[in-house]
């Protein structure tokens, strides 16, 4: 089979069929290069283009991955207004270095009759879990298939996504898939807040509230370093501090394992501190690092 990727800038090429990225892939593994995947949703920002550098440092080429994917969406989730600029999203992974870009449509994504679903167990229980119902069965299953399609050596993930990327991590392990998942540091704005695509729903007045997610998260960390035992007095203020800066509803506060994300009690130990509010009709996601009793963000 001839190579059919066509152009989209004069450095980066698109594929929008599997067969088009196999043979890419096929292609480069002839050359013996080594290939990195970075799965994303476009909306692209400068954390998804850091997944990409970090790639392009341990990889020969880098096939970045735009898939809007309707089955880790909720019924009264934001799929509708989801922001979708493949050309912009495009020149922003060409300036990066990435070397392809593969934008499958649905139908060559989902067929028709697909009936097959990937979940992870445990790992999916608590924090976003019981809030997104489907979220990640959704998230697990298209990655499973983006894994499958690209077969890359590495994939790279942001870590202020950290339960999606446990759930990868332990969906590859236990399907035995010749990769390696990286997780890559969360890069945040001048305020402190977590990079994120939706970050761009919010107004001026909400984006001020929304700074005051990462600084309450670090006065509570600063509260478990200093007292460890008590870690439900330090969530119970952390959350009061959130109401009070103006989040309409917070989903969870919670300190948790990070290998196992089941929660904790005690702060004398390695663990993540983990935060989901809605500002308006934005819903916001970060975690912070507490390692070995002393605070830290990534």
């Amino acid at each position: 089979m001839s190579g059919t990727a066509r152009p989209l800038s004069p450095s980066l090429d698109i594929a929008r069929r599997v067969a088009e990225l196999r043979w890419r892939v096929a292609d480069w593994r002839g050359q013996g290069l080594r290939v990195g995947l970075v799965p994303t949703m476009g909306a692209l920002h400068d954390g998804h283009l850091s997944l990409v550098r970090g790639a392009l440092g341990e990889c020969d080429r880098v096939v970045a991955s735009l898939f809007v994917n309707p089955t880790q969406f909720g019924a009264n989730e934001d799929i509708a207004r989801y922001p979708r600029d493949e050309a912009a999203d495009g020149a922003k992974l060409a300036a990066a270095g990435a070397h392809l870009l593969y934008a499958p449509e649905l139908g060559d994504m989902y067929a028709a009759d697909h009936a097959t679903t990937v979940a992870v167990a445990g790992l999916t229980d608590g924090l976003c879990g019981p809030f997104r119902p489907g979220h990640f069965a959704g998230v697990a299953t298209v990655v499973t298939k983006l894994l499958n399609q690209a077969t890359p050596d590495r994939a790279y993930f942001g870590e202020k996504d950290f339960q999606q990327l446990q759930v990868i991590r332990r969906l590859a392990r236990d399907l035995d898939m010749p990769v390696e998942i990286v997780g890559m540091p969360t890069l945040r704005e001048a305020d402190g807040l977590a990079m994120s695509s939706r970050n761009r729903y919010l107004g001026e007045a909400e984006r001020r509230v929304a700074a005051g997610l990462p600084r309450t998260m670090a006065a509570v960390l600063a509260r478990l370093a200093a007292r460890p035992l008590d870690v439900a007095g330090a969530l119970d203020w952390g959350s009061g501090e959130l109401a009070r800066a103006g989040f309409a509803r917070i989903d969870y506060l919670t300190l948790a394992d990070p290998e196992t994300l089941q929660p904790l009690d005690r702060a004398d130990r390695p663990a993540r501190l983990f935060a989901a509010a809605w500002v308006g009709a934005t819903r916001l996601i970060d975690n912070v690092a507490l390692m070995g009793g002393a605070p830290g963000a990534h």
